[in-house]
C-alpha cells in the first residue's frame, strides 16, 4: 500500500491569499492565543520602548501611517518594522486595516489601538476614548473618502523624517496635522499640515497644501486669502508650499498666480517631474532638495531650507519658533 501523501498547510506567516497584508509572525499569533489580551498600559509597560511611544504619538496626531511610512521614519528594515508592529498589535497597542479597491494602492494602514490611544490621551492629561469611541474613530478612517490624500500628506513629512535620519545636520522640528495646525493658528487657516525644517543653523517654517488635481486651480489660489489675513493679524511669514501632481498643473498655477495683485505671501511649488529633471538632483533628498519653484522667481528651484520665512513674535495667532515638545521624534531623545 502506498503511503498517503502529507497534507501541506500554509505557515502562519504565509500571505499568498491575503492580498497585500503584512505577514503575521508566528510568535505574535501564538502569543495572542496563549495569553489573555492586556487591558491596561501597566500590563505591557515592561515590553514598550521609546520607539513604540513615538508610534503612538504619531498615529494619534496624524491619524494613520502605512508600514512603509513607519519604516522610513523609525526602522532600519521593513521586516523589522513589520515584526514589531505585529507584536504591538498583539498587545492591543496598535491596529491596522486594508482597504481593497481595484486599481488603487492597497497598503496596510496602521491606526491607534486601544492602549496607544489611551497612552496618547493620558499623556496630554485628557480622558481616553472608550471602546466604542475608538471603534468609531478607526472605522471613520477606514471609510474616509480622503484617505489617499491623507496618506500623501503624511508621505511628504515622512520623507523629511527619512532625510534627517541620513543627514544628522537636519531635523523636522515640528510636524502638525491639518487639525493641529488649525487649532494652533486660531482656526484662521486649514492647510494640510505645518512643519518647521532645520538645516544646520537655518530654520524654515511652512504650510503645506497637497494637491491631487481634484479641484480647479483657481480654488488653490483662493486658499491663499486666509493665509494673507493670518499674516496681517500677526501670524508668521511662512511660505505656502503646493505639491502638485504634474508639471503641467504646476505651470498652470504659476500663470494664475502671476495674474494676481502684488503678492503678500511667498508661494513655492513642486511636482514629481521637478525632481526627475535631467541635470537636477534625482531626489534622494526628496522635498528637502532643490525642487521648489518660487512664484515670480522664474524657473529656478531652491532647497526647502533656502526658502525665506520668519517665525515672528509669539502671540494668539502665532506659536512662533518650535519648542522641544513640538519635535515629532522627541521621545527617542529621552533614552
Amino acid at each position: 500500500m502506498s503511503a498517503r501523501p502529507k497534507t501541506r498547510h500554509p505557515s502562519q506567516g504565509d500571505t499568498s491569499k491575503r492580498g497585500n497584508a503584512d505577514p503575521v509572525p508566528p510568535a505574535a499569533s501564538s502569543t495572542r492565543s496563549a495569553r489573555p489580551a492586556p487591558s491596561t498600559l501597566i500590563d505591557i509597560s515592561h515590553r514598550l520602548q521609546p520607539r513604540d511611544y513615538t508610534i503612538a504619538t504619531l498615529l494619534d496626531e496624524h491619524t494613520t501611517l502605512t508600514t512603509d511610512q513607519i519604516t522610513a521614519a523609525l526602522f532600519a528594515t521593513i521586516t523589522t518594522c513589520q515584526h514589531r508592529l505585529h507584536q504591538l498589535r498583539g498587545m492591543r497597542f496598535v491596529d491596522r486595516f486594508l482597504r481593497n479597491r481595484p486599481g488603487q494602492p492597497n497598503p496596510a494602514c496602521w491606526v491607534s489601538g486601544t492602549l496607544s490611544a489611551r497612552y496618547a490621551a493620558l499623556a496630554r492629561n485628557e480622558h481616553p476614548p472608550n471602546t466604542r469611541q475608538l471603534q468609531d474613530r478607526q472605522d471613520r478612517i477606514y471609510a474616509s473618502p480622503t484617505l489617499l490624500h491623507l496618506l500623501a500628506v503624511n508621505d511628504f513629512f515622512v520623507a523629511l523624517l527619512s532625510h534627517a535620519r541620513q543627514h544628522p545636520n537636519t531635523r523636522l522640528r515640528r510636524w502638525w496635522s491639518e487639525r493641529g495646525t488649525a487649532a494652533a493658528f486660531g482656526q484662521r487657516i486649514h492647510p494640510d499640515g505645518h512643519g518647521v525644517w532645520a538645516d544646520g543653523d537655518t530654520e524654515t517654517g511652512f504650510f503645506l497644501e497637497m494637491d491631487r488635481g481634484t479641484e480647479p486651480v483657481g480654488r488653490l489660489v483662493e486658499k491663499l486669502a486666509a493665509q494673507a489675513r493670518l499674516r496681517a493679524a500677526g501670524g508668521p511669514t511662512y511660505p505656502v508650499l503646493f505639491v502638485l501632481p504634474t508639471r503641467a498643473r504646476e505651470q498652470h498655477l504659476h500663470r494664475r498666480l502671476a495674474d494676481q495683485p502684488e503678492p503678500t505671501l511667498l508661494v513655492a511649488t513642486t511636482s514629481p517631474e521637478a525632481a526627475r529633471d535631467p541635470g537636477r538632483l534625482r531626489s534622494p533628498h526628496g522635498p528637502a532638495g532643490p525642487v521648489w519653484r518660487v512664484a515670480g522667481n522664474g524657473r529656478h528651484r531652491l532647497r526647502l531650507a533656502d526658502l525665506p520665512g520668519e517665525h515672528g513674535e509669539p502671540g494668539p495667532l502665532n506659536p512662533a519658533a518650535p519648542q522641544p515638545h513640538d519635535d515629532p521624534l522627541r521621545l527617542l531623545d529621552l533614552t
